[in-house]
């Protein structure tokens, strides 16, 4: 049966990678799978240019012992000079080595502070792109790092319009500097369970972040996390080994 990131029983495990280095990447799916990662992210960004090539991807692909894989080409690392243009025809390219979900940026065409553009020709593109990528065997995922506090009104309106356009996976990532702010994200979570008709990921940083411990329990589809932490792996993320026994004890 071919990997997927939909209609899972329990929010998928997913090993996040990040790092210019192969060997390292190596180093941390061996870790993750004996960790018991049920799924991995390869950030293709971190990557330097010349190693972003459908033989690196396909050599770290087959690593990842046919768990299914979500790929991001954020405006970031050695992305930063390409184009938005060039950044699609990456995922497109990514869809077709082996990827299995692939992240569009919600403001992919047409940056926007909130990383969700409003401007009508950027998203006819995007839907133009998802359509695309669907046609290549991808699922998609669209996200949206907003890193500030937003009111549910917002993160509804935002959540619904990736929808709207395609993604099979809404993303959103907000903050949380307060106790009066994490309840509130908790809440939104419950409501993105009841409204949404696609699975979602909503996620928090700041000083109260502890959606990303127990979001599976309010809705979210997966978990993200690491195997290790260094210089290259993102802080906010949990560690795999810390995050299974919480996931797995959980009632379901």
């Amino acid at each position: 049966m071919k990997p997927t990131f939909l209609k899972h029983e329990k929010p998928l495990l997913t090993a996040m990678l990040q790092s210019s280095s192969l060997e390292t990447l190596s180093r941390r799916i061996k870790l993750a799978l004996e960790q018991g990662a049920e799924a991995f992210g390869l950030q293709t960004e971190s990557l330097l240019l010349e190693d972003q090539t459908p033989e690196v991807y396909r050599q770290l692909f087959d690593q990842m012992d046919g768990k299914p894989i979500y790929v991001t080409h954020y405006r970031m690392g050695g992305v930063r000079k390409k184009t938005d243009d060039q950044i699609a025809r990456e995922l497109v390219l990514l869809a077709k080595t082996g990827a299995t979900l692939c992240d569009v940026m919600g403001d992919l065409f047409c940056p926007h502070p909130e990383e969700m553009t409003d401007d009508p020709v950027a998203i006819e593109k995007q839907m133009a792109l998802i359509k695309e990528l669907h046609e290549a065997g991808a699922e998609v995922l669209m996200s949206a790092h907003i890193r500030k506090f937003l009111p549910a009104e917002r993160v509804l309106e935002m959540a619904l319009e990736q929808q709207r356009r395609g993604a099979d996976i809404v993303k959103i990532v907000v903050a949380a500097e307060n106790m009066a702010q994490q309840m509130e994200n908790l809440r939104i979570a419950t409501l993105l369970k009841e409204t949404l008709q696609v699975p979602y990921l909503f996620l928090c940083v700041g000083e109260c972040g502890i959606l990303r411990r127990i979001g599976g329990v309010l809705g979210c589809c997966m978990y993200l996390c690491v195997s290790e932490r260094d210089k290259e792996s993102p802080g906010v993320q949990p560690l795999l080994r810390q995050l299974k026994p919480i996931r797995d004890n959980m009632e379901w």
